[in-house]
């Protein structure tokens, strides 16, 4: 508990290096077993320096949500259980909770209640799951069984996403037998929404089986693809539609912020991470498919010595693409219901509205330019210096500002620019942690570029 006591104020950087964490966890490994208190006391005094704040208010990277305390209770109440939630014969309460939960996901994301929810991984499986079921129902049209017969010698399936997809999107290709080197990339704008124009051009330039995968909230701006249009595009094709969500998706239990998604229920499956923006703890990915069919066709799976779900019930395992697995609805369930819709529509709008104070106390900087539309919970922000200085420099400020450790975020690159980028999807996260990072940034972006004006040549 002393980790969850001090999170809000400790380093939020992790301070250890590596040949220190090795040296204090690389210990003997005896034929005689430890006592377990010992093990524990040794093992929390050895990882504490190699801990980031993450769950805490001032951890800005990544879009990492932190565990709300109602979903990490439920989470130890998970371990403790050690459920197998696979099936409904394994564990009768895993199943229901997950098929509640199910129906409040579908209800708090304004997604039809028809569709099929499965408890994965994360955003990387979610997208994975989701197309899974896109390959087996496009295929399926033109009269290809891809369960029974894999993909060599089926028809091709032109894979469209766009030009600023998600890395999971590109693995999820990969894994399921498309190849990412075919995969064709649309042409996105400068906030890297798909050109629909583009999109309409692409599919005409085919007529087999397809998949488009939208995104709903870049990763880098926040940005929203046109869904509508994209949808109209691919309604026109028959091909199937995809909305990459991980932390996007939830904007649609905020009526302030749903117009950034019209034309989402539009689609055909939806990944979403329920860690990013739920803020319940790790391994608690959602997929989300409009065909209950299709989902179960594409990853389910039987045996002679697997029982049935009496009553037409739940099995879990029919969902996802794993069989032992823990109870992740637990998490979801309980924080979902002590939230309530209201409770998820504060938490959403409360973190876009920080995002805005932030990207205002940034912008403000002499040093900093803020250089996406901030319509969503991200900042991007570059820093005020000759094009020839500004990596060694964006790198040399990030490096500062985790050393510092009022906050942590990460960098990446825009439109070949390097920049910083700010995340906040965190419960617990106040105006006045946003105004102290806010100031701890600032100051190391002024003191790097000063250093650089003094170094450079005269």
């Amino acid at each position: 508990m002393g980790f969850l006591d001090s999170v809000d104020e400790r380093h939020v950087d992790a301070t250890a290096k590596p040949e220190d964490l090795r040296a204090a966890l690389d210990v003997p490994f005896r034929d005689e077993g430890v006592p377990a208190p010992v093990v524990l006391d040794e093992l929390a005094e050895a990882v504490d320096a190699g801990l980031t704040a993450s769950a805490g208010p001032r951890f800005f990277g990544f879009v990492t949500g932190g565990a709300h305390p109602v979903g990490l209770a439920a989470d130890w109440l998970a371990a403790a259980w050690d459920q197998n939630a696979a099936l409904y014969a394994a564990s009768p309460a895993a199943a229901v909770v997950e098929e509640v939960a199910s129906r409040w996901i579908l209800d708090v994301l304004g997604l039809p209640a028809s569709a099929s929810v499965g408890f994965v991984t994360g955003g990387q499986m979610a997208n994975t799951t989701a197309l899974a079921a896109a390959r087996h129902e496009v295929l399926a049209r033109v009269g290809w069984d891809v369960e029974q017969d894999g993909l060599q010698g089926a028809p091709p399936v032109d894979v469209l996403v766009g030009d600023a997809a998600h890395a999971t999107i590109l693995a999820a290709t990969r894994v399921l037998g498309f190849g990412s080197r075919r995969v064709r990339r649309v042409p996105c704008d400068a906030e890297g929404r798909i050109m629909s124009f583009e999109l309409d051009r692409m599919l005409s330039e085919s007529s087999g089986p397809a998949i488009v995968c939208a995104q709903a909230g870049e990763v880098n701006t926040g940005a929203f693809d046109p869904l509508d249009e994209i949808a109209d595009a691919a309604a026109a094709r028959r091909a199937w539609l995809h909305v990459d969500g991980a932390f996007g998706l939830w904007a649609a239990a905020s009526p302030r912020l749903r117009h950034l998604l019209d034309g989402y229920r539009r689609a055909d499956s939806w990944a979403t991470d329920a860690h990013k923006w739920l803020n319940v703890p790790y391994d608690s990915g959602l997929a989300i498919v409009s065909s209950a069919d299709a989902h179960r066709a594409a990853i389910g799976l039987s045996a002679e010595y697997l029982p049935p779900a009496p009553g037409g019930g739940r099995d879990n395992c029919m969902y996802v693409p794993e069989m032992s697995r823990r109870a992740r609805g637990f998490a979801i369930y309980s924080t979902l219901r002590t939230l309530g819709r209201s409770g998820v529509t504060d938490l959403v709008e409360r973190c876009c509205d920080l995002a805005t104070r932030m990207a205002a106390n940034l912008g403000a900087s002499p040093h900093l330019r803020v250089v996406n539309d901030v319509v969503l919970n991200q900042v991007l922000v570059a820093l005020d210096a000759p094009v020839d200085r500004l990596p060694v420099a964006t790198a040399a400020t990030i490096d500062r500002i985790r050393r510092d450790g009022t906050c942590w975020l990460g960098g990446t690159t825009w439109r070949g620019m390097p920049a910083i980028r700010v995340s906040i999807s965190n419960w617990s996260t106040t105006e006045d942690d946003i105004d102290r990072s806010a100031s701890a940034i600032t100051g190391a972006a002024e003191a790097v570029l000063s250093e650089s004006v003094a170094s450079a040549p005269s």
